[in-house]
């Protein structure tokens, strides 16, 4: 048990910024130089969720050290808002803001 322990923990440590500011990130700069406003909805409601879960997870950080699951459900929360099959960021725009 101990060793799939250290597996996710580097996975995490590895994906993490990969997919959470890397990606992103490039894909931001495409979605400015292309001429299409869904992927433009889809970037900005990226990095407004990212900055508010960053500053949830600072605010509730001695909380979160007794989960010890919060890094492998961060990481899923982060795939399916960026990863283009889910569109999540895209989703909670529509569904939050727009109604």
């Amino acid at each position: 048990m101990g060793a799939i322990w250290a597996v996710i923990t580097r996975l995490h440590a590895f994906a993490g910024p990969v997919i959470s500011v890397l990606y992103p990130m490039l894909a931001s700069v495409k979605a400015i130089e292309s001429p299409l406003k869904e992927d433009d909805e889809q970037w900005l409601t990226y990095w407004i969720l990212y900055s508010l879960m960053t500053l949830l997870e600072i605010a509730a950080a001695p909380a979160l050290a007794w989960f010890p699951l919060w890094y492998p459900v961060k990481l899923a929360l982060l795939c399916w808002l960026v990863l283009p099959q889910f569109k999540g960021a895209s989703f909670v725009y529509n569904q939050l803001v727009r109604k």
